[in-house]
């Protein structure tokens, strides 16, 4: 198969698998989401959606998150890990979006990537599923399955972004993101597939025999 033609069965395969793919993260409007999506980092979307019960009912909009402390806020998202870090981020675009964006998330990538604790995956998350502004959210996992799949031979998530742009149409990025999120955890995972077990991998190369390393992401 050509890489395009790779993409051709991967965008058919798993649409037929996940038609209406839904966001992980539990929220109610983009504000709940950007903090649902800061709090996943290195964190897995069952424990956030554990955690964020307890964090909205004290704060779910910006004004009532500025009113806690950031020692209050590191308490409750412990569990999520990395809670210094995202506790800071948390109060810190919080303020921010009282101060300069009339306490509404802003619907813009540059804007979001201003936002302290926010880097390019975080804003183009809230972009595709708040905003539905096409983007492709690539973290770690779709840097693998990228890789496995050969749809691309970045070293990095950047690159790799770049070339699954290039291959998928604008208007299927926001499913295919997703799709290829819930492909991974339930086929081709780090532990289930190495690039040769999974029905995708071994579709695509049925002479592979060797495990597929995945370059640094």
């Amino acid at each position: 198969m050509t890489k395009t033609e790779r993409a051709a069965f991967v965008l058919k395969r798993l649409a037929e698998l996940y038609p209406q793919p839904p966001i992980p993260l539990d929220h109610k409007d983009p504000y709940t989401l950007l903090i649902a999506v800061l709090l996943s980092a290195q964190c897995t979307d069952e424990r956030v959606n554990k955690v964020t019960p307890l964090l909205f009912a004290r704060a779910d909009n910006p004004c009532d998150m500025v009113q806690l402390t950031v020692e209050e806020i590191q308490g409750i998202i412990r569990p999520c890990g990395l809670s210094p870090m995202k506790s800071k981020g948390i109060a810190g675009l919080s303020r921010i979006l009282i101060d300069q964006h009339a306490g509404q998330v802003p619907a813009d990538m540059a804007a979001l990537e201003a936002l302290p604790g926010v880097g390019h995956k975080t804003a183009s998350v809230v972009m595709a599923q708040a905003f539905g502004q096409p983007a492709f959210p690539v973290d770690t996992h779709i840097h693998r399955l990228a890789q496995r799949w050969g749809l691309t031979a970045g070293k990095n998530v950047v690159q790799t972004e770049r070339d699954l742009k290039r291959l998928f149409p604008r208007e299927q990025w926001n499913d295919l993101h997703l799709q290829i999120i819930y492909y991974g955890r339930e086929h081709c995972s780090a532990r289930s597939c190495d690039g040769t077990v999974c029905e995708i991998c071994r579709t695509l190369y049925p002479q592979r025999k060797r495990a597929k390393k995945t370059k640094k992401a």
